[in-house]
C-alpha cells in the first residue's frame, strides 16, 4: 500500500476491524515515515453468468437451482435443508472452478449427480424434465441404467 505522505510502496497493518457495509478498515503504519493512514478494503465479487440452452446469458441465482429441486422432490422424503446442503454444494463447485460462465448443461449434471445419491425418484422427475424425455422408451433408457447402477452396488 502507498503511503499518501511519503508516497513509500510499503506499510504494516496495525488495526483491522470490519465495518456495517461488509468492507474491512485497517489502519497502516509507513514503514518509511511511520505516519498513519486508514484503508478500506472490499470484496470484489465477479458474478458468475449461466448460459441458457437458446444462448441466453443472465446472472447465477440459486434460487432457480431450489426451485427445480423443490418440484423434483415434491411428496418425497428429501427435506428443504438437504435440497439447501445440495444447491450450496453446486455453488461452492461453480464458484472454485473459477469459471465466469457456466452453462446450464453442466449444472444440470452437477444437480443430478447429487440428486442421483440422495433420492431415486427426485432424481427420475429431475432427468425426465431436464432431459426432455421426449417418448417412453428414453425415459425407459433411463430407469434400466439406474437400476444396473443400484445392481452393480
Amino acid at each position: 500500500m502507498k503511503c499518501p505522505s511519503c508516497g513509500y510502496n510499503d506499510s504494516k497493518v496495525v488495526d483491522s476491524r470490519p465495518t456495517e457495509n461488509s468492507s474491512i478498515r485497517r489502519r497502516r503504519e509507513c514503514l518509511s515515515c511511520q505516519s498513519r493512514f486508514t484503508t478500506y478494503e472490499i470484496i470484489d465479487e465477479v458474478p458468475v453468468i449461466v448460459i441458457k440452452k437458446d444462448l441466453r446469458r443472465e446472472i447465477f441465482d440459486k434460487s432457480k437451482i431450489l426451485a427445480g429441486l423443490v418440484k423434483a422432490c415434491y411428496k418425497r422424503p428429501v427435506t428443504i435443508e438437504q435440497m439447501e446442503s445440495i444447491v450450496d454444494e453446486i455453488e461452492a463447485e461453480i464458484h472454485n472452478s473459477l469459471k465466469k460462465e457456466i452453462p446450464t448443461s453442466d449444472i444440470g449434471v452437477m444437480l443430478m449427480d447429487k440428486l442421483r445419491k440422495l433420492d431415486e425418484v427426485s432424481y427420475v422427475r429431475f432427468a425426465s424434465v431436464y432431459r426432455e424425455f421426449k417418448d417412453v422408451d428414453t425415459f425407459m433408457e433411463e430407469l434400466k441404467v439406474l437400476q444396473s447402477e443400484k445392481e452393480s452396488q
